[in-house]
């Protein structure tokens, strides 16, 4: 097999999960922007992700968001989920929009509140039960704001025993993924900062115990990729949350702001063996200016670029040039692969699979956008913050 035909070997079996709640109205802290067509039920989310699909050949899966998602039926949404194509993919958990947890969830002083909390995990994993899902991702926004608000030492025994009741719930074909995030909404201190203390806890917990990399979930000048090929060294990198982020974690389209930081993280994927159904490819954005379709149509041709770049990388160069010490000549390697167009190998692979070789142009011709913005009108838009 030719070096080009491996590479779309490859790249015809991604997957990249889209999220549910990226389908629906968002915005920033101070203003969320209604747009048309948006969906106003989970199952309206779900013909929105089959368009993607439909366009891409590569957005197999749907993550769902509770209580966003919330219906009598899981079961049912999974069977339509199928009909259209799609499997529902994670469960994300939702412990930072009640009064409640104010000053947090599962690390909160009082022991109500943390039993509140933990009902709703074990309530996500009775929908994983439903739905068929496999992963349940935690994100939690504990922490403090001021010096001596709490125990820091305390709170982490207790996210420890919330972490240990879900663990011990779920099943043998389920995991849980832990996401982290250095600061916000918590100021002071953060319960899950990094992707050591993710990992810590995962590791205590055992081998269901994954941890998720969010791209915009880093301080500047964090050196992710390298948080990538430690995870897979040591077999606990569950998922990826794919998005960019200028300043903070602003949730953009995967790419936006640093494409080449994203070739890297790809590259050390491969390089670590993480290009396999163990690892989800996830986004994670909100689409507050742009219409929402086709960024996330967008998004994961950015994703299949840079996977297509670093499947380029020539292997065997770069290890002769890193044992000789070669400096340049070791980096040259990696900037070829990275400076190489793919996007017409990219058309090829699309159009080996019966796809368009341009999914925007062909979602923009199919006029399911002007369809869906005559026919939901009325109702309660779904998105973020409803």
């Amino acid at each position: 097999m030719t070096e080009f035909a491996a590479v779309k070997a490859a790249l015809k079996t991604q997957a990249v999960e889209t999220p549910s709640w990226a389908y629906g109205n968002s915005g920033t802290r101070f203003k969320v922007f209604a747009q048309p067509g948006v969906p106003r039920t989970p199952w309206e989310k779900l013909d929105d992700a089959a368009t993607v699909h439909e366009f891409t050949g590569a957005a197999p899966t749907v993550a769902l968001h509770i209580p966003w998602d919330r219906t009598d039926d899981y079961a049912a949404l999974a069977k339509r989920a199928e009909e259209r194509g799609l499997k529902l993919g994670a469960i994300n958990s939702n412990t930072f929009q009640d009064d409640d947890y104010r000053l947090g969830s599962v690390c909160h002083p009082d022991a109500a509140v943390r039993r509140k909390a933990v009902g709703h995990l074990l309530e996500c994993v009775d929908i994983m039960d439903a739905t068929g899902s496999r992963d349940l991702k935690l994100w939690f926004a504990d922490g403090t704001n001021y010096p001596g608000q709490d125990d820091l030492r305390a709170r982490q025994d207790r996210l420890a025993e919330a972490l240990a009741q879900v663990y011990a719930r779920l099943g043998d074909d389920q995991r849980m993924l832990l996401e982290y995030k250095f600061f916000e909404p918590a100021f002071y201190a953060t319960d899950v900062p990094d992707w050591g203390t993710a990992y810590a806890h995962c590791l205590k917990l055992g081998p269901k115990a994954q941890v998720v990399v969010d791209t915009g979930h880093h301080a500047p000048g964090t050196n992710i990729e390298f948080i990538v090929a430690t995870l897979l060294r040591e077999n606990k990198l569950g998922a990826f949350d794919f998005n960019s982020r200028f300043y903070a974690d602003d949730d953009l389209m995967v790419g936006a702001a640093d494409p080449f930081q994203l070739f890297r993280i790809m590259y050390e994927v491969i390089r670590g063996g993480g290009f396999t159904p163990d690892v989800a490819f996830m986004l994670d954005q909100c689409h507050n200016i742009e219409a929402k379709i086709p960024a996330i149509i967008r998004s994961v041709m950015n994703v299949q670029e840079a996977t297509a770049k670093a499947l380029l990388v020539d292997g065997a160069a770069l290890a002769e040039a890193q044992r000789s010490g070669d400096v340049l000549a070791a980096n040259a390697v990696l900037m070829d692969a990275y400076n190489t167009d793919v996007r017409p190998l990219l058309a090829e692979v699309r159009t080996e699979l019966g796809l368009d070789p341009d999914p925007v142009a062909a979602y923009h011709r199919s006029g399911y956008a002007e369809r869906i913005a005559a026919e939901r009108v009325g109702g309660t838009q779904a998105g973020w913050g409803a």
